[in-house]
């Protein structure tokens, strides 16, 4: 072998790069999905106003002046109530369903949020919404 077939040779060895470990590759798995969360996000308008998210961020604390973060927050906090809101309805489902079978009515009636069944679902997340029984 020459010195010019040991620089090829040792300049290969540089520009690939080492085997990534299974840990390795996940972790820049994880970087990849945040910047394009992060990307997408840019293009996304928040349901709940920047103004709310600023007054509950600020009442907890919370110091932050990058708009990916608070628009993450407004994410976090949408597909929350969005949740709750489904089960809600999913328990005001069954117990139309049931009620139907007693009844056996043909009426379709519609569906109205109960607080009975929104605190079914909220109890389902750890809040507890049930007004005290001497009030």
């Amino acid at each position: 072998m020459n010195a010019s077939q040991d620089n090829d040779t040792l300049m290969d060895s540089q520009e690939t790069p080492p085997p990534q470990t299974p840990i390795e590759k996940a972790q820049v798995d994880k970087e990849k999905e945040m910047a394009e969360l992060l990307m997408t996000m840019d293009n996304y308008k928040a349901i709940i106003p920047d103004a709310v998210i600023d007054y509950y961020l600020n009442k907890t604390g919370f110091d932050c002046d990058d708009a990916r973060i608070k628009k993450l927050f407004a994410l976090a906090a949408q597909k929350f109530i969005a949740d709750i809101a489904t089960d809600a309805f999913q328990y005001n489902k069954v117990k139309q369903s049931s009620a139907r079978t007693t009844t056996k009515a043909n009426k379709e009636k519609k569906i109205v949020l109960n607080m009975d069944d929104l605190s079914c679902a909220l109890a389902e997340y750890g809040v507890n919404v049930k007004k005290p029984d001497f009030y």
